[in-house]
């Protein structure tokens, strides 16, 4: 019985159902109560159960233990990271105090409970400051504090390796992408194809930043970004305990409104030729430490994505996942 933090948010339920096809059962576990989408419902009562659970008090965390045979920890919970981008001064600095406490009281919980695995998500932000190319895990991170929320993950990456360690608990960090798809926010600050998306269905607003043809970013299908999550958790024996979860591979906004413009009829999204003005990052993962642990391989390309995203935001389901 694995627990899933955040598990019916939009990486989470994903993550969930992977982890459900791979014949595991799973708790899935949300701060706040929430409806369970269709996409894990066929499994409710059987092999999934739902609990509301704020990891901070650890009194919760142990009545679930009590409740259920937990032998694995996904981790994706991160209400308490979005306060960060809100909340400055002394709040920020109580937000991270509940980041680091929720993760202290989950891994002394694994300890408690004896699980296999702890596997934590971070961010592709912690390479923020690393020279343009193929991020891999082994790259010399900047020591310079770029924003609070990749500042306050690679914090807890360390954190959690310590108590990990400390405790003998295996603990794994992942570093997603650029995630998309289904039950994901219409709109990002780091990257443009949410935004051109609903555009584009007349579901949102024309971007109202410039948005540059030849920009490029790692986009990773949130079905993949699951399966990649699902597959660190519970492949028996792991070589590392960071990995990151990704396309492995740039796709431009051009390619984006290609496959857009296939989907007729569409509002086609303007594009500025060329790349932006500002110094090009170009930022993709090395996913081999994925590939050759797990065997993971990526299944959507952006045609394939951008046919099965259009089809789900037309059908009227996107209020059928919650969203963190």
């Amino acid at each position: 019985m694995i627990l899933v933090t955040g598990g019916l948010g939009f990486i989470g339920v994903h993550t969930t159902r992977a982890l459900l096809d791979a014949g595991e059962s799973c708790v899935v576990a949300q701060r706040r109560d929430a409806p369970v989408p269709e996409l894990l419902r066929p499994e409710l009562g059987d092999q999934l159960r739902v609990e509301q659970l704020d990891v901070e008090q650890r009194p919760q965390l142990e009545r679930i233990g009590a409740r259920h045979s937990i032998t694995g920890i996904v981790h994706l919970a991160d209400a308490t990271v979005g306060r960060l981008w809100r909340r400055p001064g002394d709040e920020s600095e109580l937000a991270l105090q509940g980041l680091f406490d929720g993760l202290c009281n989950l891994v002394q919980a694994a300890h408690t409970w004896g699980v296999r695995r702890v596997t934590v998500a971070s961010t592709i932000g912690v390479y923020g400051g690393v020279a343009p190319g193929a991020w891999s895990e082994s790259a010399a991170l900047s020591p310079v504090a770029l924003h609070a929320v990749p500042t306050a993950k690679r914090c807890l990456e360390l954190l959690v390796a310590f108590l990990g360690a400390q405790l003998q608990v295996n603990v794994v960090s992942v570093r997603p992408s650029a995630i998309w798809g289904p039950g994901g926010r219409p709109a990002s600050s780091f990257f443009a194809l949410p935004g051109l998306v609903h555009a584009a269905l007349g579901l949102g607003p024309q971007p109202e930043r410039p948005i540059y043809a030849g920009d490029a970013a790692d986009l990773c299908y949130v079905r993949d970004c699951g399966r990649a999550i699902a597959a660190v958790q519970t492949t028996p024996t792991l070589r590392h305990n960071i990995y990151n979860v990704g396309s492995g591979r740039l796709t431009t906004n051009a390619e984006v409104v290609a496959a857009l413009e296939r989907h007729p009829p569409i509002a086609s999204p303007r594009l500025r030729a060329g790349r932006s003005p500002a110094p090009p990052v170009d930022p993709y993962l090395d996913l081999t430490r994925l590939r050759e642990d797990t065997g993971f391989e990526p299944e959507y390309d952006i045609e394939r994505g951008i046919a099965e995203y259009v089809a789900w935001l037309r059908s009227g389901a996107g209020h059928a996942v919650s969203q963190l």
